[in-house]
């Protein structure tokens, strides 16, 4: 279990204790760390929400994942794009698989990553047993995904199709350099 670090907050009516999570939140800042799945998705996609429905101000997306669920990284997908709040997407580590293509999905303008990041984009991975027809059913899903995911980072990118296509027909990885050029981010933060 990871430790989560609690802050002191000193106000006019007092001090008073809060992870450093909700600290980040009240300066509408969201964490996707780690894996990406049903359960932190769900946490990430109520932060926007709320965000959102406190005002239209940026909402700033801090990502070092290697990915995860492809449902539960298009569900985020989808509510990055439904609010009127324009996303700030900030690579800090790694963006890799699914975490690549929410990075990519920030607002046009406003998709950062730091010098020393990674980014890696791929098809989905899936994996089947059981009866013929049930394989065949599932090898239909990710291909279907793998469409869906490919015209994603086309339209992020401006790349074409096919480029996208033949590019995550196996791991991609890019330094941040490339993926400007790329163009799954529009700017490179350097240290200090």
């Amino acid at each position: 279990m990871i430790n989560i670090p609690i802050i002191i907050e000193k106000t006019i009516k007092g001090e008073y204790s809060c992870d450093i999570y909700s600290r980040f939140l009240k300066n509408r800042i969201i964490f996707i760390n780690g894996n990406i799945s049903e359960e932190s998705s769900n946490s990430i996609i109520t932060q926007i929400l709320y965000l959102d429905m406190e005002n239209n101000e940026d909402i700033k997306i801090y990502i070092n994942s290697n990915g995860g669920d492809v449902y539960s990284g298009l569900a985020i997908y989808d509510i990055m794009q439904h609010v009127n709040s324009e996303i700030n997407t900030i690579c800090f580590g790694v963006a890799s698989s699914m975490a690549a293509l929410l990075l990519s999905s920030g607002t046009r303008g406003k998709r950062f990553c730091y010098n020393n990041s990674r980014i890696m984009i791929h098809q989905p991975m899936g994996g089947s047993r059981g009866q013929a027809s049930d394989m065949k059913i599932q090898t239909n899903e990710i291909l279907f995904l793998k469409k869906k995911i490919n015209k994603i980072f086309s339209k992020n990118t401006n790349k074409s199709f096919k480029v996208i296509k033949k590019n995550t027909n196996r791991d991609y990885f890019m330094s941040p350099f490339k993926s400007l050029n790329y163009g799954l981010i529009d700017f490179i933060i350097f240290n200090k």
